[in-house]
């Protein structure tokens, strides 16, 4: 497979396996399955596993443990997360230090490469465990305490999640400690779909520039935007369900995967693989049938700048 480099982390696999699927939240599936599909998307050369406490309330933790017991495969990486939230400034330390013990735990494991801070930066954020970090807190508190895990040796570097308040994003990636590696909406909308519910969109290509310029990694994530793009949306949701306004936006990027052979997943994938500045791109695939066909997507390689661009005018935005 393919390897790009991430960062200061190194080469990597152009895709990362993600947890959502694993963990259920993209539709159902079983614990067996998602073993399975854990150890073939290993086998396949993907080489960095992307997990989180959230995806299935530790379910894709749990499945990490019983793929491989606690023996990582040579070469494979593991990265968890922790949606930390606004709370008190002195219990930030501990609040991460459990998570990230709990996370471990799951996974049999008693180290993460990497360590995400799940939850979104905003300029002010309401205080308590849910919702976004305010980045007074991350610049004061969150990241000198993710750069204390690093030096203590309890993982090998820290990120974060760059899909809200772009200011906000922007500022982190630019300033010291810098992150290793941020996790950034790539789709052909630039559309975080249910992650950014209300308020103005993020700048999705500027959060990648910067990520760029400060020789941050990007870990690429909602390619195919929670289904949006794909032949059909897999679970029930309601009419004004952001994904759902993301479907019927995408239907010519359906026309247009006709007219070359290829299916709207396949499309969407290597459309994102193709974004400047995307050094892996994070699957949410859930079975072996999803993750097979982005494997073959993978294989099929860039999209031409025409193809691209064709995209980008059938969906009403211009490359």
């Amino acid at each position: 497979m393919e390897q790009r480099t991430l960062g200061s982390i190194g080469d990597v696999s152009v895709l990362t396996l993600g947890g959502g699927g694993l963990g259920q939240v993209w539709g159902a599936t079983t614990r067996a399955e998602a073993v399975a599909t854990l150890r073939e998307a290993v086998d396949a050369g993907i080489d960095l596993i992307d997990v989180a406490p959230g995806y299935g309330d530790g379910e894709a933790e749990l499945v990490v443990g019983e793929a491989f017991a606690g023996r990582l495969p040579a070469g494979v990486r593991m990265s968890t997360k922790c949606a930390l939230g606004t709370p008190d400034p002195g219990d930030v330390r501990a609040i991460l230090e459990k998570s990230l013990d709990d996370s471990l735990a799951r996974m049999r494991l008693d180290f993460a490469d990497i360590f995400f801070l799940h939850s979104h930066l905003a300029a002010r954020a309401e205080p308590g465990r849910t919702g976004p970090t305010s980045a007074s807190l991350f610049a004061d508190v969150v990241r000198p305490a993710l750069a204390d895990l690093v030096r203590r040796g309890r993982i090998g570097a820290w990120g974060i999640t760059a899909i809200q308040e772009s200011e906000a994003v922007i500022r982190a990636l630019g300033e010291e400690p810098a992150p290793a590696v941020a996790q950034c909406v790539t789709n052909l909308l630039d559309s975080p779909g249910d992650l950014v519910p209300n308020g103005p969109a993020p700048r999705t290509r500027d959060i990648l520039t910067a990520a760029s310029r400060h020789g941050v990694g990007v870990m690429g994530i909602r390619a195919v935007g929670a289904g949006a793009f794909t032949d059909a949306v897999d679970r029930e949701l309601p009419a004004g369900h952001p994904t759902t306004v993301d479907f019927r936006r995408a239907a010519p990027l359906r026309e247009l995967a006709r007219g070359y052979g290829e299916s709207p997943s396949s499309l969407a994938h290597r459309y994102a693989l193709s974004m400047p500045g995307v050094d892996t791109l994070v699957l949410g695939v859930k079975n072996r049938v999803e993750l097979r066909e982005c494997l073959a997507a993978a294989s099929a390689g860039r999209l031409s700048p025409e193809l691209m661009a064709a995209i980008g005018t059938a969906v009403g935005r211009p490359e």
